[in-house]
């Protein structure tokens, strides 16, 4: 018998001393004896929904597995938490338990590993193929229905269709991927396919939908990218979530047709990206610097990611006096001054590479005294999107606890006002590297929040173990015109390019449909920002768009060398720094559209790669 206490905000015990609250999220409550209380709770994995929970004080704890209190390593006055999973009790530390069962799982829906289209506890089918021949055998069943409707819909083949089918889910979406084996077909044909597959699902009413990917040898990753994908498509905005919890989910539960370590890393990845787009794509306000602040803390409250913020002005000025210029309009609105969030994680020992990430975190571009004018301010609370991706590979991390690795990732937010406080065109400011920079343009903010920032990555760096030092910017609008809207660019420095950094992220994005297109660092663009006269060392920016700049995206990057002194840790130096600039103006997303989180899933393939 299951009492519901609808009321009742907390409920507290007390067990050897030790008092815990149970938050109103654990509603459900069963009879308690002198020695245990039974919870049932709403819980995502690891603790799956409808999991039981029995708690219980140290020093009367059973013996489980041969293991008694003493051999447990839980102290002796303390609680444990017995967690019955798969017909089996696993013990815990209970505030551990506690903090996986209020945290947000931050995934658009629960995710289940099947091996039947016959599963129940689904209401359709999103199969993904390139051909219904690839069917044969494994889906017969689904099969026949499919080549009944082409029969009579010869746009099946490469349109899809919605029929009805004779398994539990009763319905079937067919969601063509097109053909894979032209010279410029990719792994994205399956990511397209199944986010396609699963909007289509939803307008005809499935909210529980199991996604099948017909078997291929085309590309190595096509399952994982297949699901992410979906997950992808079902993603809702933070606002919408929170303002509109009758929309907070698209799908109540999504079923796959693969192993379970594929869905176990997808959904770590997604996690990722689930952060990413929710700084990455909120409206200005919404992420406005402190309330990123706020996010950061909260997503990772409870990891072994470590937060600290430099939010002090007069240390802003002092120490990033670049980033603190963009930031001297914004200040005097308290709801929107400028911040830099360091974010750190430390494998397990030994250390064997330092990967160091700078994202530019713009939260609203308006150009500055450079004014963004006719219509073309709007979309720019996405020039956010490198710092968004930072966290988001954080959070990656804090889910797949990969070992050998320390990764320090900064967010550089700030806000680029206009006002009469605004930094104008002409300013001559001292970097942190000591390097004179005069402003040629105020719309070239985000090279000017990262400068400092990478230099004080350069001054850690050098302590480091093996240190990789990256710049992630939604940059220049040039990159979007050179390359489209899909794909990120990277520039390596001397060093990088001696270790392949960019060919390496090429060849990863390939895999998991984060593409990459290489660029250069050539000579040309140092010179086009060095001092045009005795007053200044660097020039910053010229005074007309990337778009009409000739290398309008490759020649920020040697500002950021030479503004932050990495310039002196080239090649050549007895201290090399390998350093490498990713623009994502173009790969970060549609606007309007949902952020993509690039490029964290080839980060991950790069930096993580036992993980795949």
């Amino acid at each position: 018998m299951v009492h519901v206490l609808k009321t009742t905000p907390r409920y507290w015990c007390s067990i050897s001393s030790l008092y815990v609250s149970f938050l109103a999220k654990f509603r459900l409550f069963s009879k308690s004896s002198s020695n245990a209380r039974e919870v049932q709770s709403w819980t995502n994995p690891p603790h799956p929904r409808g999991s039981r929970v029995l708690l219980w004080p140290v020093s009367r704890l059973p013996v489980i597995r041969g293991e008694g209190p003493g051999q447990t390593g839980f102290p002796g006055n303390g609680v444990i938490a017995l967690h019955k999973h798969h017909s089996q009790w696993q013990a815990a530390p209970l505030l551990h338990l506690l903090a996986n069962m209020t945290t947000p799982s931050r995934i658009p829906c629960e995710v289940r590993a099947e091996t039947s289209v016959s599963a129940s506890g689904y209401d359709g089918i999103i199969l993904v193929s390139d051909s219904l021949d690839k069917l044969k055998g494994t889906f017969d069943n689904l099969l026949a229905p499919l080549k009944a409707q082409a029969e009579i819909d010869e746009t099946l083949v490469k349109d899809g269709a919605c029929l009805k089918v004779d398994v539990p889910a009763n319905r079937l979406v067919y969601a063509p991927t097109g053909p894979l084996n032209r010279d410029y077909d990719d792994v994205r044909r399956f990511a397209d396919a199944a986010a396609s597959g699963i909007k289509r699902g939803l307008k005809v009413g499935i909210k529980r939908p199991l996604l099948v990917r017909a078997k291929d040898q085309s590309f190595p990753h096509a399952d994982l990218v297949t699901l992410l994908g979906a997950l992808h498509a079902l993603y809702v905005p933070l606002e919408v979530r929170e303002d509109v919890p009758a929309k907070a989910s698209k799908a109540s539960v999504l079923g796959f047709i693969g192993d379970s370590q594929t869905v176990q890393l997808a959904l770590a990845l997604e996690s990722g990206r689930f952060v990413a787009r929710d700084i990455g794509g909120s409206d200005p306000e919404r992420m406005a610097p402190p309330k990123v602040e706020e996010y950061v803390r909260n997503v990772f409250q409870g990891t072994n990611i470590s937060v600290e913020v430099v939010s002090d002005d007069a240390k802003l000025c002092k120490d990033y006096p670049l980033f603190s210029a963009v930031n001297r309009c914004a200040k005097g609105v308290p709801r929107h001054k400028g911040r830099v969030i360091y974010l750190t994680y430390n494998g397990a020992e030994p250390i064997q590479q330092t990967l160091m990430l700078v994202g530019k975190g713009v939260t609203y571009d308006t150009g500055g005294a450079d004014i963004k004018a006719g219509g073309v301010m709007a979309g720019m609370h996405r020039d956010k999107c490198g710092s968004a991706a930072v966290a988001g590979f954080m959070q990656i991390l804090a889910k797949l606890q990969p070992p050998n690795i320390k990764v320090i990732g900064a967010m550089a937010m700030v806000r680029n006002s206009v006002g009469s406080e605004c930094y104008v065109s002409d300013e001559i400011i001292t970097s942190r590297a000591g390097v004179r920079v005069r402003v040629g343009n105020t719309d070239a903010e985000g090279r000017m929040a990262m400068a400092d920032v990478l230099c004080h990555m350069k001054e850690m760096a050098v302590k480091e173990v093996n240190p990789y030092l990256m710049t992630i910017a939604t940059l220049t609008g040039h990159c979007v015109l050179a390359y489209g809207e899909a794909y990120t660019a990277v520039m390596d420095n001397g060093p990088a390019h001696l270790a392949k950094m960019a060919q390496s992220l090429q060849t990863a994005g390939e895999e998991v449909a984060d593409p990459f297109e290489i660029s250069s660092i050539r000579r040309e663009d140092y010179d086009f920002h060095c001092g045009k006269s005795e007053y200044e060392d660097v020039l910053q920016c010229n005074n007309a768009p990337s778009t009409r700049t000739p290398r309008g995206h490759q020649t920020p990057s040697a500002f950021l060398v030479m503004s932050s002194g990495l310039d002196k840790h080239g090649k050549d130096s007895s201290q090399p720094l390998k350093y490498s600039h990713l623009d994502v103006a173009g790969s970060s997303g549609p606007f309007p559209g949902i952020p993509t989180g690039a490029p964290i899933l080839a980060l991950t393939k790069v930096f993580i790669p036992n993980a795949f």
